[in-house]
Protein backbone atom coordinates (compact mmCIF):
# COMPACT_ATOMS: atom_id res chain seq x y z
CA UNK A 1 0.00 0.00 0.00
CA UNK A 2 1.46 3.43 -1.05
CA UNK A 3 1.92 6.32 1.90
CA UNK A 4 0.14 9.10 0.96
CA UNK A 5 2.32 11.73 -0.46
CA UNK A 6 2.70 14.32 2.31
CA UNK A 7 -0.11 17.70 1.89
CA UNK A 8 2.63 20.84 0.79
CA UNK A 9 3.57 23.52 3.05
CA UNK A 10 1.46 26.22 3.69
CA UNK A 11 2.66 29.66 3.86
CA UNK A 12 2.89 31.57 7.23
CA UNK A 13 -0.65 32.22 9.01
CA UNK A 14 0.71 34.19 11.75
CA UNK A 15 -1.30 37.15 10.72
CA UNK A 16 -1.35 39.42 13.64
CA UNK A 17 2.77 39.28 13.44
CA UNK A 18 2.37 40.06 9.64
CA UNK A 19 0.01 42.99 9.90
CA UNK A 20 1.79 44.09 13.01
CA UNK A 21 5.17 44.28 10.52
CA UNK A 22 3.03 45.68 7.98
CA UNK A 23 1.89 48.74 10.02
CA UNK A 24 5.43 49.44 11.22
CA UNK A 25 6.85 49.62 7.64
CA UNK A 26 3.94 51.04 6.43
CA UNK A 27 4.87 54.16 8.88
CA UNK A 28 8.26 54.19 8.04
CA UNK A 29 7.61 54.83 4.13
CA UNK A 30 5.18 57.53 5.39
CA UNK A 31 7.77 59.35 7.31
CA UNK A 32 9.86 59.11 4.53
CA UNK A 33 7.03 60.62 2.24
CA UNK A 34 6.41 63.59 4.59
CA UNK A 35 9.89 64.68 6.44
CA UNK A 36 12.74 62.66 4.50
CA UNK A 37 11.88 62.01 0.43
CA UNK A 38 15.15 62.02 -0.37
CA UNK A 39 16.09 58.88 2.10
CA UNK A 40 15.74 55.47 -0.15
CA UNK A 41 16.29 53.50 2.26
CA UNK A 42 12.98 54.59 3.99
CA UNK A 43 10.87 53.46 0.83
CA UNK A 44 12.67 50.18 0.39
CA UNK A 45 11.81 49.30 3.75
CA UNK A 46 8.34 50.95 3.03
CA UNK A 47 7.40 48.46 0.09
CA UNK A 48 7.56 45.39 2.65
CA UNK A 49 4.02 46.64 4.07
CA UNK A 50 1.80 45.96 1.03
CA UNK A 51 2.25 42.87 0.20
CA UNK A 52 1.90 41.97 3.75
CA UNK A 53 -1.48 43.99 3.56
CA UNK A 54 -2.85 42.15 0.79
CA UNK A 55 -1.86 38.41 1.93
CA UNK A 56 -4.19 39.58 5.40
CA UNK A 57 -6.55 40.41 2.63
CA UNK A 58 -5.99 37.19 0.53
CA UNK A 59 -6.11 34.43 3.76
CA UNK A 60 -8.87 36.70 5.84
CA UNK A 61 -11.08 36.16 2.63
CA UNK A 62 -10.96 32.56 3.43
CA UNK A 63 -10.91 32.73 7.36
CA UNK A 64 -14.16 35.06 7.97
CA UNK A 65 -17.24 34.29 9.17
CA UNK A 66 -18.78 37.19 7.23
CA UNK A 67 -17.54 38.50 4.21
CA UNK A 68 -19.91 41.12 4.08
CA UNK A 69 -18.97 42.50 7.48
CA UNK A 70 -15.44 42.27 6.39
CA UNK A 71 -16.14 44.12 3.38
CA UNK A 72 -18.29 46.86 5.20
CA UNK A 73 -15.32 47.37 7.69
CA UNK A 74 -12.23 48.40 4.95
CA UNK A 75 -14.89 50.69 3.33
CA UNK A 76 -16.01 52.24 6.62
CA UNK A 77 -12.14 52.56 7.03
CA UNK A 78 -11.60 53.59 3.58
CA UNK A 79 -14.37 56.41 4.04
CA UNK A 80 -12.72 57.68 7.54
CA UNK A 81 -9.08 57.52 6.06
CA UNK A 82 -9.63 59.39 2.48
CA UNK A 83 -9.05 63.28 4.56
CA UNK A 84 -6.28 62.15 6.53
CA UNK A 85 -4.79 60.34 3.36
CA UNK A 86 -5.17 63.74 1.67
CA UNK A 87 -4.18 65.98 4.32
CA UNK A 88 -0.68 64.00 4.84
CA UNK A 89 -0.19 62.51 1.64
CA UNK A 90 -1.08 65.89 -0.59
CA UNK A 91 -3.75 63.93 -2.60
CA UNK A 92 -6.67 65.37 -4.21
CA UNK A 93 -10.64 63.75 -2.91
CA UNK A 94 -10.55 61.24 -6.41
CA UNK A 95 -6.97 59.64 -5.58
CA UNK A 96 -8.62 56.83 -3.00
CA UNK A 97 -6.52 55.58 -0.13
CA UNK A 98 -5.10 52.02 0.10
CA UNK A 99 -8.16 50.18 1.78
CA UNK A 100 -10.38 50.88 -1.79
CA UNK A 101 -7.37 48.76 -2.84
CA UNK A 102 -7.66 46.21 -0.60
CA UNK A 103 -11.77 46.39 -0.53
CA UNK A 104 -11.63 45.52 -3.95
CA UNK A 105 -9.07 43.15 -3.95
CA UNK A 106 -11.91 41.42 -0.92
CA UNK A 107 -14.63 41.59 -3.43
CA UNK A 108 -12.60 40.16 -5.92
CA UNK A 109 -11.80 37.27 -4.13
CA UNK A 110 -15.52 36.73 -3.44
CA UNK A 111 -16.71 36.33 -6.71
CA UNK A 112 -14.49 33.89 -7.00
CA UNK A 113 -15.42 32.17 -4.13
CA UNK A 114 -19.44 32.92 -4.80
CA UNK A 115 -20.20 31.75 -8.36
CA UNK A 116 -23.05 33.39 -8.70
CA UNK A 117 -24.19 34.01 -12.23
CA UNK A 118 -20.79 33.73 -13.16
CA UNK A 119 -19.14 36.04 -10.63
CA UNK A 120 -16.05 33.66 -10.34
CA UNK A 121 -15.50 35.86 -13.75
CA UNK A 122 -17.22 38.77 -13.82
CA UNK A 123 -16.71 39.86 -10.53
CA UNK A 124 -12.58 40.09 -10.69
CA UNK A 125 -13.16 41.96 -14.17
CA UNK A 126 -15.17 44.66 -12.35
CA UNK A 127 -13.00 45.13 -9.37
CA UNK A 128 -9.77 45.21 -11.75
CA UNK A 129 -11.68 47.80 -13.58
CA UNK A 130 -13.08 50.09 -11.11
CA UNK A 131 -9.42 49.68 -9.94
CA UNK A 132 -8.50 51.15 -13.47
CA UNK A 133 -10.84 53.44 -14.06
CA UNK A 134 -10.04 55.28 -10.80
CA UNK A 135 -7.04 56.22 -9.06
CA UNK A 136 -5.90 54.77 -6.12
CA UNK A 137 -3.08 53.50 -4.12
CA UNK A 138 -1.57 50.66 -6.04
CA UNK A 139 -4.44 50.80 -8.41
CA UNK A 140 -5.09 47.82 -10.43
CA UNK A 141 -1.95 45.80 -9.52
CA UNK A 142 -2.80 45.75 -6.32
CA UNK A 143 -5.98 44.46 -6.44
CA UNK A 144 -4.78 41.67 -9.12
CA UNK A 145 -1.81 40.94 -6.77
CA UNK A 146 -4.49 39.95 -3.80
CA UNK A 147 -6.45 37.95 -6.17
CA UNK A 148 -3.57 35.96 -7.15
CA UNK A 149 -2.40 35.26 -3.76
CA UNK A 150 -5.63 34.00 -2.86
CA UNK A 151 -5.25 31.15 -5.86
CA UNK A 152 -1.83 30.71 -4.38
CA UNK A 153 -2.80 30.58 -0.58
CA UNK A 154 -2.22 26.90 0.24
CA UNK A 155 1.45 26.56 -1.38
CA UNK A 156 4.68 28.09 -0.30
CA UNK A 157 6.36 27.33 -3.97
CA UNK A 158 3.73 28.85 -5.43
CA UNK A 159 3.40 32.01 -3.68
CA UNK A 160 7.33 32.63 -3.87
CA UNK A 161 6.97 32.15 -7.83
CA UNK A 162 4.22 34.37 -7.92
CA UNK A 163 5.41 37.16 -5.84
CA UNK A 164 8.87 37.04 -7.53
CA UNK A 165 7.09 37.17 -11.24
CA UNK A 166 4.73 40.06 -9.99
CA UNK A 167 7.34 41.65 -8.45
CA UNK A 168 9.93 42.24 -11.14
CA UNK A 169 6.81 43.17 -13.16
CA UNK A 170 5.61 45.77 -11.07
CA UNK A 171 8.98 47.45 -10.71
CA UNK A 172 8.95 47.61 -14.03
CA UNK A 173 7.82 51.48 -14.07
CA UNK A 174 8.77 52.38 -10.62
CA UNK A 175 12.23 54.65 -10.15
CA UNK A 176 15.94 53.59 -9.99
CA UNK A 177 18.17 53.70 -7.20
CA UNK A 178 20.46 56.58 -7.09
CA UNK A 179 23.98 56.21 -7.81
CA UNK A 180 26.29 55.33 -4.88
CA UNK A 181 29.65 56.83 -4.40
CA UNK A 182 31.65 54.52 -2.41
CA UNK A 183 35.51 54.80 -3.51
CA UNK A 184 36.83 58.35 -3.87
CA UNK A 185 38.71 59.57 -5.10
CA UNK A 186 37.41 58.45 -8.42
CA UNK A 187 40.66 57.13 -10.11
CA UNK A 188 41.25 54.91 -7.01
CA UNK A 189 42.44 51.36 -7.91
CA UNK A 190 39.24 50.25 -6.46
CA UNK A 191 36.92 52.48 -8.31
CA UNK A 192 35.85 49.53 -10.67
CA UNK A 193 34.12 48.39 -7.30
CA UNK A 194 32.05 51.29 -7.11
CA UNK A 195 30.76 50.71 -10.82
CA UNK A 196 30.27 47.25 -9.92
CA UNK A 197 27.56 47.80 -7.14
CA UNK A 198 25.99 51.11 -9.70
CA UNK A 199 25.70 48.44 -11.78
CA UNK A 200 24.36 45.93 -9.58
CA UNK A 201 21.62 48.18 -8.27
CA UNK A 202 20.48 49.14 -11.16
CA UNK A 203 19.04 45.61 -11.79
CA UNK A 204 16.47 46.82 -8.84
CA UNK A 205 13.80 49.08 -9.09
CA UNK A 206 12.17 50.52 -6.03
CA UNK A 207 8.91 48.83 -6.25
CA UNK A 208 10.59 45.32 -7.51
CA UNK A 209 11.66 45.14 -3.62
CA UNK A 210 8.40 44.53 -2.36
CA UNK A 211 9.29 40.87 -2.82
CA UNK A 212 11.27 41.92 0.32
CA UNK A 213 8.32 40.91 2.06
CA UNK A 214 8.03 37.28 0.91
CA UNK A 215 10.32 35.79 3.75
CA UNK A 216 7.93 36.75 6.13
CA UNK A 217 5.09 35.01 4.40
CA UNK A 218 6.82 32.29 3.71
CA UNK A 219 8.35 31.37 7.05
CA UNK A 220 6.20 29.68 9.98
CA UNK A 221 6.39 32.00 13.32
CA UNK A 222 4.25 31.15 15.53
CA UNK A 223 4.57 34.08 17.69
CA UNK A 224 1.72 33.60 19.66
CA UNK A 225 0.42 37.46 18.93
CA UNK A 226 -2.81 38.55 19.07
CA UNK A 227 -3.48 42.34 17.54
CA UNK A 228 -6.78 43.94 18.78
CA UNK A 229 -8.73 44.13 15.93
CA UNK A 230 -9.61 47.64 16.24
CA UNK A 231 -5.86 48.56 16.23
CA UNK A 232 -5.51 46.82 13.37
CA UNK A 233 -7.57 49.12 11.14
CA UNK A 234 -7.45 52.50 13.42
CA UNK A 235 -3.44 52.21 12.68
CA UNK A 236 -3.99 53.84 8.84
CA UNK A 237 -5.77 56.80 10.00
CA UNK A 238 -4.21 57.50 12.89
CA UNK A 239 -1.23 57.43 11.76
CA UNK A 240 -1.85 59.51 8.82
CA UNK A 241 -3.64 62.00 11.06
CA UNK A 242 -0.51 61.97 13.56
CA UNK A 243 1.80 62.75 10.48
CA UNK A 244 -0.33 65.45 9.58
CA UNK A 245 -0.12 67.14 13.27
CA UNK A 246 3.11 66.65 12.91
CA UNK A 247 4.30 68.16 9.84
CA UNK A 248 2.54 71.11 10.73
CA UNK A 249 3.49 71.82 14.29
CA UNK A 250 7.37 71.67 12.34
CA UNK A 251 6.46 74.26 10.19
CA UNK A 252 5.26 76.02 12.61
CA UNK A 253 1.75 76.38 11.76
CA UNK A 254 -0.42 74.46 13.51
CA UNK A 255 -2.54 76.20 15.36
CA UNK A 256 -3.18 78.71 12.33
CA UNK A 257 -4.45 75.25 11.03
CA UNK A 258 -6.55 73.80 13.08
CA UNK A 259 -8.48 77.31 13.62
CA UNK A 260 -8.97 77.71 9.99
CA UNK A 261 -10.40 74.37 8.56
CA UNK A 262 -11.06 76.23 5.30
CA UNK A 263 -7.58 75.83 4.97
CA UNK A 264 -7.38 71.92 5.07
CA UNK A 265 -8.03 71.05 1.94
Amino acid sequence: MNARSPAPARPNRDQSLLKLVAILTMIVDHVGVVFFPSVTLLRVIGRIAFPLFAWGVAVGAEKTRDWRLYALRLLLMAVVSQPFYMLALSHNLMEFNVMATLLLGLLAIQGVRLKWYGSQVWGPALCLLLASAFRMDYGWRGVLLILLMYFARDSRGGLAALMVAFCLYWGGGSSVFPRVELIQPADSPFARFNGAVNEFLGLFKLQSLAVLALPLMLIDTHSGYRMPKWLGYAAYPGHLLLLWLLDLALQGRLAYTLLHPEVWF
